[in-house]
Order: C-alpha cells, then structure tokens, then sequence
C-alpha cells in the first residue's frame, strides 16, 4: 500500500472551509482592536471631565498600546491562514515543511495553518 502523499481535493475543501471562517472571525476580530487603537467609538476620558482625563490618561495609553499589539498579533496570524490558503491552492497543504509527511488531520483541524508536525515541532526546540 503506498503512503499518501497529499490530501485529496475533497479534504483540501474541508479545510479550506475552516479556515476561511477562521478567517472570517479574524478579521472581525481586528477590526475591533484597530478601532480600539484609533478610539473610533469615541468613548474615552475626552467624553469627560478635565480631572479625570488627567488621573485616566495613563491607563488609556496603556489600553491603546495594548490593542495595538493585539491587533499587530492578530494580522500576523490572518497572514498565516493566507498563507494556508495559498498552500490549500497549490495543493501543498497539510505536507510538513520538514519532513515531507502529512501533517494528522486533527492537528490541522486544531492549528489550520500548521506548516510542521508535531515531532518536526519538538524537534525545532
């Protein structure tokens, strides 16, 4: 019996469709830190008195730097789930970068834009 090589076009679909709702949520997702970020709802301690503006000014700093990464973490794991479609496209997906083996299903199902199996994984450290 030979060994699989790639997953089939029928699997590939499967897992295109978690990822794009993956990515669906992701970017709903940063929508809403980038709006953070730039305080588009409005609703900061410049809504309020002078005095308080003063004594709040530092933790709303803090919460915009915060969001900021957030959003910076959430836009390099968007391009992650891209990349995953462009594998799913070139019919690549799912094949570890080390090996050459498929990557388990389940493991793909839990981290979608996996490019390592889990050995290949321990073995990085």
């Amino acid at each position: 019996m030979s060994t699989k090589t790639r997953y089939s076009d029928a699997e590939l679909e499967e897992f295109r469709a978690i990822i794009q709702e993956k990515l669906d949520k992701a970017y709903r997702d940063y929508d809403l830190l980038k709006s953070a970020v730039m305080n588009a709802d409005g609703n900061d301690t410049t809504d309020t008195s002078p005095t308080f503006k003063v004594l709040e000014e530092g933790a709303t700093t803090l919460s915009k730097e915060e969001a900021g990464q957030l959003a910076q973490r959430q836009m390099k794991f968007i391009q992650h789930l891209q990349a995953a479609m462009v594998r799913i496209e070139n019919k690549t997906y799912g094949i570890c970068r080390e090996t050459g083996e498929l990557i388990p299903k389940e493991r793909l199902r839990a981290v979608p834009h996996a490019t390592l199996s889990i050995n290949a994984k321990k073995d990085q450290k």
